[in-house]
């Protein structure tokens, strides 16, 4: 036999119904307040992203700017300091100088390679080569010699002439100017505000 549904049962039904609804409305919007935050969070974090690339591209435009004063500053150490003492540091060790030519190009005679020489040290029957690092490496002693080795290939004319090498750093590796004093380089110092040959007085240079 059915039951008769008594106006207690609807009232009851209603409150239920009643109170599902404000429970989902609630989470609908506990839901969209949560929404709300993360995007407003995300907002802070892109404009936060935004911050950080301004601030990267100005440190990226300061080192820019900065490396660029160092060239510029290298430039005036080679030209400015190293160039007008090695008239006199090679003069003292016998070898007269008629003319320092900085940063000199050449081109092999088969046309296939090229050379850059930092300053190049030069009389009527000697060169000197010079190679200015502002931090030297036994690497770049390396690279030194393998173009001074091969000099006579890009210049006509110099088979005759007393090839010789140096190197000149701000800073030096650990036993880099020993290491290219034995192969024969002269090796070239700061030396407060000039710079000197650290080379001893019974140093023989090597002649290529």
């Amino acid at each position: 036999m059915t039951q008769a549904v008594t106006f207690d049962d609807v009232w009851r039904m209603f409150q239920e119904m009643v109170r599902e609804d404000r429970e989902r409305r609630a989470e609908l919007d506990r839901k969209f307040h949560e929404t709300d935050r993360q995007m407003k969070e995300t907002d802070r974090r892109m404009q936060e992203t935004d911050r950080q690339m301004k601030e990267t591209d100005r440190l990226v435009k300061e080192v820019s700017r900065q490396v660029g004063n160092l060239g510029s500053r290298w430039g005036e150490f080679i030209e400015g300091i190293v160039a007008p003492a090695c008239e006199t540091l090679f003069a003292k060790r016998g070898i007269p100088v008629h003319r320092v030519s900085p940063r000199v190009k050449a081109t092999s005679m088969d046309g296939s390679r090229r050379m850059e020489i930092d300053l190049m040290v030069v009389n009527t029957d000697s060169v000197v080569l010079v190679e200015v690092k502002s931090r030297l490496t036994a690497e770049d002693v390396r690279d030194h010699l393998k173009r001074v080795r091969e000099f006579k290939e890009f210049y006509e004319g110099a088979d005759g002439a007393k090839v010789m090498g140096a190197v000149a750093g701000i800073l030096i590796d650990n036993d880099v100017d020993k290491f290219a004093m034995n192969e024969g380089l002269f090796v070239i110092v700061q030396s407060g505000d000039s710079v000197k040959l650290a080379n001893d007085d019974t140093f023989v240079p090597r002649i290529w």
